[in-house]
């Protein structure tokens, strides 16, 4: 895990390096500040040496100005090695996040991607940042101030040994206790923020069905969570201050008592003890400060797990070792296919699929939900992998494709396909982002877009907001096939994608296909007969097998399935999940007769 993660230093080597080598210099200066004071007082001071008072004034002076210019060049590299560092981790995740296939997609929760990108890393970060100034500064002044501590006096300086011992036991006593509290915080991160994300996406049918008080409770209940476990954590680092307060004043107190009787006595001088009292609380407080690094890295662990997580995820579809890069035609060939979202454990979806698919064919595919449609078609770009069988595209297996060149050439729209926020020609120029005006417009009409975005009053330039908001279902899906178009694919597949859109500009659309892109092979998933009826021929599927596939007329002659849902729609409703039950067994009826 940390080898994964300190590999994304990178750049930043340098200031990793250098941060703490000031923080070092700094640390020196500041314990020799205690010893040049210990002087002033012993030999200028009580001696009345004026002048011995202003030396090592000045030499004070120069120690402090150089503590403070090593501080700050500190601050400094280790802001940029961490600031750095969190940059090169969210970069490194969002690359590998956009290498991922589907079944690597189906492990991660958007919500998760999105807290290990945010809150995770921005706890990586800080805890970086405190590794770099505190982690290596405390056990440095610790050091230091206890061999300052013992060169000036070996006897008090037992008393820090005790004070070391009590504070150390509090304090891991504190952190072993808060350890296993902030690993369960930073799981109920992804409550929080699946419940807002699934809010604000959700937002219109939320204020539909009058749900915003559900939607609040329930963001409450993530977000108390989140409160109870933070205070439960914080009530115990709570004792933190009172522990460090209390043995700082029991060793100041100690070394009065004590130091009192050495001066008298004539062991020790004024001056050492003055530093001695400075060293104490050096000493005191860089276990205090070793305390937070242990509580920071603490919490900061359960995210540097959560971010290792997806840089070391790799994509579960490998590229061939030599990879073909040249897609003949848009044939497609299923060779006694079955497939299974979860390899060799999960339920079959698809089960001896045997298909065959001449280029430039229309091919329709209907079915019930559930049936594997959406299934059939991911595997042809090989979004997933098949368990067993053969997808061939253009005559060669898909597994022998560059993955790349392989999805270039097949063009999906689904039913809920996404825009991005942009113009209308920024969208479209996802198909091809080199398309001219010219081509956009081509492709427009052919999807019977131009019509609705003439009537905008920026016309191609009109501004798409994040999700294609602004407007509606069967635009944006007219949008979706226009873009698609201007890839000139060798496959296009319509994933239920005019569902939104009237039967008039339906027909239309793939009136346009035949006349557009000729020898593209075009696959029509639907729920209505009337979108695939003209097809040349039709895949029935019934879990997850083949129940037909033939032209409409034979199917209305052979398969019983395409007959009774044909006849319930043209009778006025009917689906393949909801058949009326009278026209259903009218059916039969004709049948039997």
């Amino acid at each position: 895990m940390l080898k994964t993660l300190l590999a994304q230093i990178r750049q930043y080597k340098k200031d990793v390096v250098l941060a703490p080598l000031f923080t070092a210099a700094e640390v020196l200066m500041e314990v020799l500040i205690p010893f040049v004071t210990a002087a002033i007082i012993d030999q200028g001071i009580e001696a009345g040496n004026m002048t011995m008072v202003y030396r090592f004034g000045a030499l004070m002076l120069v120690l402090a100005l150089f503590s403070l210019c090593f501080g700050v060049l500190a601050a400094r590299y280790s802001a940029r090695a961490s600031a750095g560092f969190a940059c090169n981790l969210r970069d490194a995740m969002y690359c590998n996040v956009q290498t991922f296939d589907f079944s690597n997609i189906d492990k991660f929760s958007t919500a998760g991607l999105v807290t290990r990108m945010t809150t995770d890393v921005t706890n990586i970060q800080n805890a970086f940042q405190m590794i770099l100034r505190i982690a290596s500064r405390a056990p440095l002044m610790l050091l230091c101030s206890m061999f300052m501590c013992f060169f000036i006096n070996v006897k008090l300086s037992l008393i820090f040994l005790v004070a070391i011992v009590v504070l150390g036991a509090a304090l891991s006593f504190v952190m072993l206790r808060t350890t296993k509290i902030f690993n369960q915080v930073f799981r109920k991160y992804d409550d929080l923020n699946a419940s807002v994300q699934e809010n604000v996406s959700a937002i219109r049918v939320v204020k539909a069905f009058v749900r915003e008080l559900y939607e609040n409770e329930k963001f409450q209940k993530a977000a108390n969570n989140l409160y109870r476990l933070f205070v439960k954590a914080e009530s115990l680092l709570a004792f933190n201050n009172p522990i460090m307060m209390l043995v700082v004043y029991g060793s100041i107190l100690g070394l009065s008592w004590f130091g009192a009787h050495y001066i008298v006595a004539g062991s020790l001088t004024t001056g050492e003890l003055t530093s001695l009292l400075s060293y104490v609380m050096g000493v005191l407080m860089s276990l205090m400060m070793l305390s937070m690094v242990f509580v920071m890295i603490t919490m900061s662990s359960a995210s540097a797990q959560r971010i290792s997580e997806v840089l070391s995820e790799t994509p579960d579809l490998a590229q061939p070792a030599k990879p073909d890069t040249n897609v003949p035609n848009g044939a497609i060939d299923f060779n006694h296919v079955s497939f299974s979202y979860k390899h060799g454990s999960g339920e079959k979806t698809l089960h001896d699929i045997t298909i065959h698919i001449k280029s430039g064919e229309t091919i329709g595919v209907i079915g019930a939900t559930g049936s594997g449609k959406s299934s059939l078609v991911n595997l042809i770009s090989r979004l997933y992998d098949v368990d067993t069988g053969r997808i061939c595209v253009g005559g060669k297996d898909v597994r022998s494709y560059d993955l790349e060149t392989l999805r270039s050439q097949v063009a999906v729209v689904l039913q809920k396909n996404v825009l991005f926020s942009g113009t209308i020609l920024d969208n479209l120029r996802w198909g091809k982002k080199d398309a001219t005006q010219e081509e956009c417009e081509e492709v427009c009409r052919a999807a019977c877009a131009d019509e609705f975005i003439q009537r905008f009053p920026d016309g191609y330039n009109t501004w798409i907001e994040q999700g294609g908001t602004n407007v509606s279902g069967g635009q944006k899906q007219r949008l979706c096939i226009a873009r698609a178009l201007l890839k000139k694919p060798r496959i296009l597949i319509l994933d239920d994608s005019t569902s939104a859109v009237d039967t008039t500009t339906d027909t239309r659309i793939r009136q346009a296909f035949a006349k557009y892109i000729p020898g593209t092979t075009k696959i029509i998933i639907a729920q209505r007969i009337s979108s695939v009826q003209d097809a040349d021929r039709i895949l029935v599927l019934e879990g997850g097998s083949v129940n037909g596939f033939d032209t409409h007329e034979n199917l209305l002659k052979n398969n019983k399935i395409y007959r009774e849902i044909y006849e319930a729609q043209t009778q006025g409703g009917g689906d393949f999940d909801h058949p009326l039950p009278e026209q259903t067994s009218s059916g039969k009826d004709s049948e039997t007769a």
